[in-house]
């Protein structure tokens, strides 16, 4: 298991990025993370009160209480803990934003201006910043200030309707894809405005939604949607456009099999030592394996029943078929793969000792990311960061005696 060291020393690819982060929960703390973990410095800016809202979640907290949903999104990261609606908090928030190369933001549109913290104003004091904005439906359209979370926007795009079972009421996610896509989508939107800057010079903003993303995940659902002109139905596991490839119940458990193919579905057959589907002219296609899904798949669960999944995997991927188990996260998270791929690490928390966290998903051959920071505290860095920029000690504490900073 990959273990975090403080003051690893390597080139990151985006080292030379510096991010003021003023994003909560979940989307835009993801974002940042994506990008500390491949090198940026991530300035997290946080109310003075209380910082980051997940610091005071309700949900799992770690044994010694720190916020378990806090540490997930938030490594990689210095904190500063400053108050914007104070003349000196905005001013000290204004001289961070000269040297820096990107702000995230996720208020609801119009919160920033009010601030004095949106695109134009930040515009004038940098004209090269990339000013990324999360929120839930974007800041333009009909629905452009109302509020937005996960679970609206996979509602109200579509992606509710689909996920479950043919019979039952609509189900969410069981990830949240609309936060955590919408996270992903702003950083390649961030990069591309970087890039685009080295040869205008000039920044732009980067706008992007949990309800634009949740859309564009919905590939296959919207091609289907106009090539027939019906919206889609929700088909639990099994798959759009091919079949059979979906999970089935075995003897102990359940496994999944992606044959969606004519080659791969005459190997599943001859796997299953079930030659007769081969010549049933119900599954002689693809297109009639996918109008039979319900006939098909319960022919292959009989046979899949009589044994346990573990023995039909290997049966299955000795034949040459993408087959595969269905675990839980306690699995998934120990898996001999999961390890060597670095996917889970461990972090050394000043409160809590050694934490697990999720590893960094992009591998990069030459300037791998790095876990160089964990989690911060609540204003940990408020100090060092002011100083960069500038502020003598003695500024730094009349800030401070002025509510202005923490």
């Amino acid at each position: 298991m990959s273990r975090h060291v403080a003051g690893d020393a390597m080139t990151l690819a985006l080292e030379h990025l510096t991010i003021v982060d003023l994003s909560q929960v979940m989307a835009g703390p993801f974002c940042c993370q994506l990008l500390g973990d491949l090198g940026a410095d991530v300035i997290k800016v946080e109310p003075v009160d209380r910082g980051d809202a997940t610091r005071e979640a309700t949900g799992h907290r770690l044994p010694n209480g720190e916020s378990a949903a806090f540490v997930a999104v938030n490594r990689n990261k210095r904190s500063i803990a400053i108050d914007l609606r104070t003349p000196g908090g905005l001013a000290a928030f204004h001289r961070l934003v000269r040297t820096a190369d990107v702000v995230v933001e996720s208020f609801r549109p119009g919160v920033a201006a009010r601030l004095g913290i949106d695109y134009p104003s930040l515009r004038e004091v940098n004209e090269r910043i990339v000013y990324a904005s999360i929120s839930g439906f974007g800041q333009t359209g009909p629905y452009a200030h109302r509020p937005g979370y996960d679970l609206i926007a996979q509602a109200m795009s579509g992606i509710m309707s689909v996920t479950g079972e043919p019979t039952g009421a609509p189900v969410k996610s069981g990830v949240p894809v609309a936060d955590l896509s919408a996270g992903l989508l702003c950083a390649v939107g961030i990069l591309s405005a970087c890039l685009a800057r080295t040869v205008t010079g000039r920044g732009q903003a980067v706008d992007t939604s949990l309800y634009d993303a949740a859309l564009a995940m919905s590939v296959w659902e919207t091609a289907e949607l106009w090539a027939t002109g019906r919206a889609p139905g929700r088909l639990g596991s099994a798959h759009r456009v091919n079949a059979p490839y979906e999970a089935f119940p075995t003897r102990d458990s359940h496994l999944t099999i992606g044959a969606n193919n004519a080659r791969l579905w005459q190997r599943l057959c001859v796997a299953l030592d079930r030659p007769d589907l081969l010549e049933d002219p119900r599954f002689a296609t693809n297109t009639d394996r996918v109008r039979n899904r319900d006939q098909l798949s319960g022919e292959l669960g009989a046979t899949l029943a009589e044994r346990d999944t573990d023995e039909w995997v290997e049966l299955l991927l000795a034949a040459g078929v993408p087959a595969g188990p269905i675990r839980d996260y306690a699995q998934s998270c120990s898996d001999p793969h999961t390890l060597a791929r670095e996917m889970v690490v461990e972090m050394d928390h000043p409160a809590e000792g050694t934490v697990r966290a999720l590893g960094i998903p992009v591998k990069l051959s030459e300037n791998a990311g790095a876990i160089r920071r964990v989690p911060p505290a609540l204003g940990e860095h408020t100090d060092e960061i002011l100083g960069a920029v500038g502020y003598s000690e003695a500024d730094i504490e009349a800030l401070r005696a002025n509510g202005a900073v923490r």
